[in-house]
Order: structure tokens, then sequence, then C-alpha cells
């Protein structure tokens, strides 16, 4: 593997040689990669981090290596989802020995995901897809747009009042989101260090993302968890999407939104008892 670096709490960190991060926990038999949402996607740091860990813990407990990997920095324009698929068949087939175990992939990470799934199935054994679908709401694509736009063009606080969407909506809280804006757009950038750049490129591909051509090719099990109440990826088009996979399992977390259920501690619980079926 590229250098690696002993930090807080026994984890290891460092970039591979394709220029895409990673922050590592365990030591176990089996190997869980992790990709993260997005657009922009960093090594936690900090609060996160800490959050990251104790989200993880039941993996660890069950006897997996964690690896939180990034998406490669600097990527060229017009970069898919398809040729982001493509960096993680890379870094599991250089860094990995060509497979792990597991691949938990969620929200924008579950675009990816999906293209991974269909087109490199030997570097994984089972794949769950957590809060994505084959297509992004249009409520959910100019969101993410414009927040990756306020980032990279340095505005958090315009950023922050864009997150601030997911949870409060509509004219009468606009003042409210305005206010919380400069909080949590500090939250949002602070220890990112991808480029400006690459939050642009993701949320181009993000805004034409379509896998529906590619699902059907999908040959591994997959578990798709879905929220009732997602407006990035609505639970209609959930269904849809596990109907075009030939192997999946499809659970709903009914009357959960998009953040709701991405921190939810049952997510480990199911996607462990996916794994563990036979």
């Amino acid at each position: 593997m590229a250098r690696v670096e002993q930090v807080e709490g026994g984890a290891r960190s460092g970039t591979f040689r394709n220029g895409m991060d990673y922050l590592g926990w365990g030591s176990g038999p089996r190997t869980l990669l992790f990709i993260q949402g997005g657009p922009g996607s960093a090594v936690p740091r900090g609060l996160m981090r800490r959050m990251f860990r104790r989200q993880f813990e039941p993996y660890l407990a069950a006897g997996f290596a964690v690896w939180i990997v990034t998406r490669r920095r600097n990527m060229p324009a017009g970069h898919t989802m398809a040729d982001m698929a493509d960096d993680y068949a890379r870094v599991i087939d250089e860094e990995f020995d060509g497979r792990v175990d597991v691949v938990v992939a969620e929200s924008f990470g579950g675009m990816v995901g999906q293209y991974l799934a269909a087109l490199h199935p030997d570097s994984f054994g089972r794949i769950a897809l957590i809060i994505t679908a084959a297509e992004l709401s249009d409520w959910g694509k100019d969101i993410d747009s414009r927040m990756a736009e306020a980032l990279a063009g340095g505005d958090t606080g315009g950023a922050g009042t864009v997150f601030a969407e997911y949870l409060l909506t509509g004219q009468r809280t606009r003042w409210l989101r305005r206010l919380l804006g400069p909080l949590i757009g500090g939250g949002l950038a602070g220890g990112s260090d991808y480029p400006p750049g690459d939050l642009l490129i993701e949320a181009r591909a993000e805004r034409s993302f379509n896998s529906r051509a590619v699902l059907p090719k999908i040959q591994r099990p997959v578990l798709l968890i879905c929220g009732g109440s997602d407006r990035f990826f609505p639970a209609d088009i959930a269904r849809e999407t596990a109907g075009l996979i030939p192997d999946c399992t499809l659970v709903c977390y009914e009357g959960q939104g998009h953040l709701r259920v991405g921190s939810s501690s049952r997510v480990a619980r199911d996607v462990l008892a996916f794994v563990n079926c036979s």
C-alpha cells in the first residue's frame, strides 16, 4: 500500500497511489470499503471522525477492517459516475489484492456504487447501497448543485444556508436558514481539502446520473436501504431501482428522510444481517 500514517485512536490514514485518500480502522480478517456521500469527499476529522468511528463500531466488532476511501483528486472535466467507479475498482485491485468483502456506498457514493457493482463485479463479495437510487430527484439536483457551487466559490455561509434546506423547507423558515448558514457552512468546509473543481465535476455527474440501463447487469447480491420520506431519492424510485437489479433486497425505513436514515444505527445491523446471511 501507499504511505500509512498512524493517527488518533489507532486509525491509519494516507493517500493511495492513484490519489485517493483513506482512513481505516481495525485489522479484522474481512474488509469493508465505505464510499461516502457528496458532492465532495474528504477524510473525516475531529467530531466527524468520532461520529464515523461510532457508526462503524458494529462492523469492527463483527471482525471487519473498515476503510473510508475518498474520490480521487483533480478529476478531469467530464468525469462520470462510471469513471469514479473505475477509480474505486483500481484502488481495490492495487491496494486490496483485487477484492474487498463488502462495499457500503451511501448517497452520492451509492450512485458510484451502482456502477461499481455493474462494471466490476469481481471487486467485492456483497454491496450495500444506502439512501441512493437510479436517479436523483430534481429537488436534490438543484440543492446539491447550489451547495457545490457555493463551496467551490468559497461562500461557506451560502453553502450552509443551502444545506439548511435539507431540514428546514418553505419560505417561512428562510430567515432561520440564513441565520444558521454561517454555522453550518463552517462545519461543511472544516477540514475539507478536496480541490474546488472536484465539487463541480461531481455535481455535474450527479445531475446527469441515470443508472437504469446498467442495473440489470449487476450479478452480485445487493442490499438497498431507502427512506420512505427521502426527498433526494424518493421511495418509488428506490423500489424501481430494486426491481431492476436481479438479486436485490430492499429495506425501507418508513417515515424517515435522507439524513435520518444515513445516521441511523439500524443501518449497520441491517448490513451485517445481509452480509452474514447464507
